[in-house]
């Protein structure tokens, strides 16, 4: 085939048209080896010359000028132009490369936070998991130490409920839950059994029949017909000054009201009554004062027969009621007693009247409660009375075994000169004797010897019969079993068990406050840790432009965290304290007195008593009085010289009382004391400035002068002053000067008119009103 040179070097020259390409440039085309496009190369377009004959030429894509330098022959206009143009276009290009560039980064940095966000509340959800089953695991740990008991190798279903600190009915509960085919109360146990019982109710028993050994009460036998009767115990409550005590020195014959301080019972007396039918029948003598309602409840709870004494012309008071449901409590029966039926002006038909209204139905009023109308002073009604009583008890038909080992209550414990510890101790089952050693709650007792109600020494104490128990180590407190262990050994293993019981109770007291404190700064670190983290995220955000509010301060977060006491420790922490070592005669009086004093407190003060016991007062009370700041309070004791001049050197004040009364009257007038006073203002007099002065005072110095009348009540020069404006003080202070004309006056009274400078104070008007005031504080009552 015949290239395209040769076949244009053969074809015959021709004239050029209008329109057609001259010979050069078919030259050049020739030169470059032009051949035609295909169709699927550049399109064509339609373009007309400088003649205006129209070509057709193909169209190819602009090219991209990235030397603009090429073209330096053009016109400067055009170059710029040329050099423009394909810089604007570079530019605008990068421009939104690098803004699609900067969302795809930022997009990603927010799905970086996300996921970082997701995965911290992820941590710190996994972390409060953590730390809750921490918890639960030293909660359930500290259950499990305080859980732990004590189990002999056998004992009967009773005992195990003591043992266990629960319930009867929910023992037998338990053990139906158990299926155990025998619940009744005195079926023994295996150590095996007792422990199942025990790890039902969460417990962990240890088998330890030495640690275990205690010493309860007896149940009382089914059939009680078998056993010899025994004397009933009575005893007589009523409201203070209704006249019990006396009432029962007529039926004595003695006077046992006389020796009482104040002519009131602050003890319980016990003592027994022969009467002629040979029948004998013990009383007990409880105080009416509102202190001693805890030997109210506790006279009550060892009674077989209340004799309520109301006072015929006083009628039912606060402590005839309380009496009335302490008798109710402990389900005994009730003889009303109305004394002072003798007395002018008494009313015994208005009395039974008032005691329907608190369920005291009697029988002359349709009811089943006996009454009697007495006389204390005369005898009158005495016999009826003794009579009610053995009837009531020959219907109860009250009986007691005698052929076993003791059991009683503590009536009342002193300490008296020559003999040391005594315990009045009233007998409820078996025979006490000499030699027999006795438990009453931690306290031991080896009989020395025994007295009656007279002070005659007895050789045995049968059932219903008080007596004076001398020979305990231990001064035990009023209201405390006495049981009677089998030998001495037994009774101080007894007794150290109870002691290391209450000894173990006071240590997981101790460690649930110190787990406590330590829960709370494990709580406020892991709060600083969270807090610091928290700032410094909010830090970052903020850097980053994601927040515009600047983070609080890392110092003012962890000073928000700070651990103090709880709010109940801070509220107790603001209360004023008088501190008091208390000593008494008896236990029974010191425990009444600690419950009063304990109960008065205000928000603002309070009694704590620091230390209580029974005997005189002595060395240790005062040191211990000074080193706590606190007073030392007798009753019935007094302090001898040398405990008084030491009290002196210390500077700590001693006082002794035999009446609850005057003691509680005492305490309340320091507790006032402690009180802050009331501060009210009172308005003396009033003067309204009606003209200002300007006076000379130094040199060319002027000084302003209020001119006022006084329009009510007087101004005195030495006291305070206030000056009010549209109802509002704008100041208190001092007067400086106070002048009728040129004359200086100590009082301006109604309608004077007078001069008057301030201290300090020149910014007064025409209008303002003057008042002389007067601070008065007002002691607190409590």
């Amino acid at each position: 085939m015949q290239d395209s040179s040769t076949l244009l070097a053969e074809a015959k020259p021709r004239k050029v048209q209008k329109g057609v390409q001259p010979q050069s440039a078919i030259d050049d085309i020739v030169k470059s080896k032009w051949a035609r496009p295909s169709n699927s190369d550049a399109a064509r377009s339609t373009g007309k010359r400088k003649g205006g004959q129209d070509i057709t030429l193909r169209q190819q894509p602009k090219p991209t000028d990235h030397h603009p330098e090429k073209h330096a022959g053009e016109a400067p206009k055009l170059h710029q132009r040329h050099v423009e143009k394909f810089t604007q276009e570079h530019k605008h290009k990068g421009d939104i490369k690098r803004s699609k560039k900067k969302e795809e980064e930022k997009a990603r940095v927010l799905e970086q936070e996300r996921l970082a966000a997701l995965k911290y509340e992820k941590e710190l959800k996994a972390e409060a998991e953590a730390k809750e089953r921490k918890n639960k695991l030293e909660q359930a740990k500290a259950e499990k130490v305080q859980r732990d008991v004590y189990i002999p190798e056998v004992v009967n279903v009773s005992n195990l409920a003591k043992i266990l600190g629960i319930r009867l009915e929910q023992m037998i509960s338990t053990m139906q839950a158990l299926e155990m085919p025998n619940t009744k109360h005195d079926h023994m146990l295996t150590a095996d059994e007792s422990s199942l019982i025990a790890m039902e109710l969460d417990m962990n028993p240890i088998v330890d029949s030495q640690a275990a050994l205690d010493l309860f009460p007896r149940q009382q036998p089914e059939d009680m017909s078998i056993f010899p009767s025994k004397p009933p115990v009575v005893t007589i409550m009523g409201h203070v000054d209704h006249g019990k005590t006396t009432l029962l020195d007529t039926l004595r014959k003695s006077s046992v009201a006389a020796g009482e301080a104040g002519g009131i019972t602050q003890h319980i007396g016990a003592f027994s009554v022969d009467l002629p039918s040979k029948k004998r029948i013990t009383f007990l003598d409880t105080p009416g004062h509102a202190a001693f309602s805890a030997m109210r409840s506790r006279g009550a709870n060892v009674t077989d027969i209340v004799v309520l004494v109301v006072a015929a012309d006083d009628g039912v008071m606060p402590q005839t009621v309380e009496a009335i449901k302490h008798a109710q409590a402990a389900n005994v029966p009730i003889i009303v007693a109305v004394n002072k039926c003798d007395k002018h002006g008494a009313d015994p038909h208005r009395v039974k009247q008032e005691l329907l209204q608190h369920e005291i139905q009697l029988e002359e009023l349709g009811g089943d409660i006996p009454s009697v109308d007495v006389s204390g002073l005369t005898g009158k009604g005495l016999d009826e009375l003794e009579e009610n009583i053995v009837t009531l008890a020959e219907v109860l038909d009250l009986r007691a075994e005698r052929n076993n080992t003791a059991e009683g209550v503590v009536l009342e414990s002193n300490i008296e000169k020559g003999r040391g510890n005594v315990a009045t101790v009233l007998v409820r089952t078996g025979t006490l004797k000499p030699g027999s050693n006795v438990v009453a709650g931690n306290a031991l007792c080896k009989v020395r010897s025994m007295t009656d109600d007279k002070g005659k020494p007895v050789k045995e104490a049968l059932p219903g019969m008080p007596v004076k128990v001398i020979g305990w180590k231990e001064l035990p407190n009023a209201g405390d079993e006495m049981l009677q262990a089998p030998s001495e050994s037994v009774a101080k293993t007894v007794v150290a068990n109870r002691i290391a019981k209450v000894q173990r109770k006071q240590q997981l007291e101790d460690l649930e406050v110190i787990n406590d404190k330590r829960r709370r700064q494990r709580e406020q670190v892991e709060a600083e840790r969270n807090a610091e983290r928290a700032y410094k995220k909010e830090m970052w955000m903020f850097h980053q432009g994601l927040i515009t509010q600047y983070p609080e301060t890392l110092n003012k977060r962890l000073s928000d965290i700070q651990v103090g006491n709880t709010p109940q420790e801070e509220a107790e922490d603001k209360v004023k304290e008088l501190r008091a070592i208390i000593k008494g005669d008896v236990s029974g009086t010191v425990e009444a007195v600690v419950d009063c004093l304990n109960g008065l407190h205000t928000p603002e003060v309070r009694v704590k008593v620091v230390s209580s016991g029974v005997g005189n007062i002595s060395e240790s009370d005062i040191q211990l009085a000074a080193a706590c700041e606190g007073h030392v309070i007798g009753f019935n004791v007094k302090a001898d010289k040398r405990i008084q001049q030491q009290a002196s050197i210390s500077n700590v004040p001693v006082k002794s009382y035999n009446v609850i009364y005057k003691l509680l009257d005492d305490v309340k007038a320091s507790l006032c004391d402690m009180l802050p006073p009331i501060i009210s203002t009172q308005v003396n007099g009033e003067a309204t400035v009606l003209q200002i002065f300007q006076i000379t005072v130094k040199g060319r110095d002027t000084k302003p002068i209020a001119g006022c009348r006084i329009t009510n009540g007087s101004v005195t020069r030495n006291g305070r002053v206030r000056v009010v404006r549209n109802k509002e003080t704008i100041w208190e202070g001092e007067l400086d000067t106070l002048k009728q004309v040129k004359k200086d006056i100590s009082e301006a009274k109604k309608g004077l008119e007078c001069g008057m400078a301030f201290e300090g104070f020149t910014d007064f008007k025409e209008g303002d009103i003057i008042q002389s005031i007067q601070t008065i504080e007002t002691p607190r009552t409590f």
